[in-house]
């Protein structure tokens, strides 16, 4: 609470300097700025939902389902490398198993497809309104953030989805535990695997920018993440596991650029640590 209240009287001191005859805005007038934000958020999305609606099984089949198929960029790199790394056949069935779940499916990857493509429109309108509470320096230090966080998400989505997801269905198609046992998938369990992995992976790639606002905050600093280095290795761990499948191979490859983004969000600290003590 206290970090909103700061950005509320901050706001409120940008306006009264701008002129002498406006009023400070309330606490509700910020929430009626910050619902018009979400409105405008949840309407581009909503756009992009309805387009990709509109062409749903064109979107699921080239695009939700691809990695599940051998001609899938990474199965053919595989399959190069060693021909007896091949995927030649997913042995596995989708099912329906409900009247409406195919169309509650579609509704929901609609949104989902929605979210990622309106996303640096999100993050602009997060931007718009969190500007007018900060000074005029940390705005130009800042003006670059919508670019890079778009930028982070969007590789943690091509990260998860060409490199995680391929390796994660040949574990889980051609695991079985007896010859007999066929694996007959419900359909919306497949839509929840591709898109558990790829946010999962498109939001553990902000965490050079989580660390960041952290930092400026002095709630996090570098001797910290260095000195919890060897907890943070187990937390990422952890992390990875919840974020893929449970094979080893899912997890490693997702474990690795966590590891590498540690690394990164510890120089990040060290930056904005010494930053701040120059501008002090």
């Amino acid at each position: 609470m206290s970090i909103i209240s700061n950005l509320i009287s901050s706001r409120n001191k940008q306006k009264a300097n701008s002129t002498e005859n406006d009023e400070e805005m309330s606490f509700l007038d910020h929430l009626e700025e910050l619902r018009w934000h979400i409105i405008r958020s949840l309407a581009v999305i909503m756009v992009f939902a309805i387009a990709v609606f509109v062409k749903i099984e064109d979107f699921i089949q080239f695009f939700i389902l691809k990695p599940f198929k051998p001609d899938f960029p990474v199965h053919r790199f595989m399959c190069h490398l060693d021909e007896s790394m091949c995927f030649t056949k997913m042995d596995v069935v989708m099912i329906a198993i409900s009247p409406y779940e195919q169309f509650i499916t579609a509704f929901g990857i609609a949104f989902f497809a929605g979210f990622v493509i309106a996303f640096p429109y999100i993050a602009w309108e997060v931007w718009r309104f969190i500007r007018p509470g900060l000074h005029p320096t940390e705005q130009k230090k800042l003006r670059g953030n919508v670019f890079i966080i778009s930028a982070l998400f969007f590789i943690g989505v091509l990260f998860s989805y060409y490199i995680v997801t391929p390796f994660s269905v040949i574990f889980l198609s051609q695991f079985k535990i007896a010859a007999e046992v066929q694996n007959q998938w419900k359909i919306g369990d497949v839509i929840d695997l591709v898109t558990q992995i790829v946010l999962g992976g498109a939001v553990i790639f902000e965490m050079p920018i989580v660390v960041y606002y952290l930092a400026k905050l002095g709630l996090l600093t570098p001797t910290f993440m260095r000195e919890y280095h060897r907890h943070a290795i187990v937390i990422l761990l952890v992390l990875a596991a919840i974020i893929t499948p449970p094979d080893v191979l899912s997890m490693i490859l997702i474990f690795i650029p966590l590891l590498l983004l540690y690394e990164v969000s510890i120089w990040v600290s060290v930056v904005v640590t010494k930053n701040m003590a120059k501008d002090e």
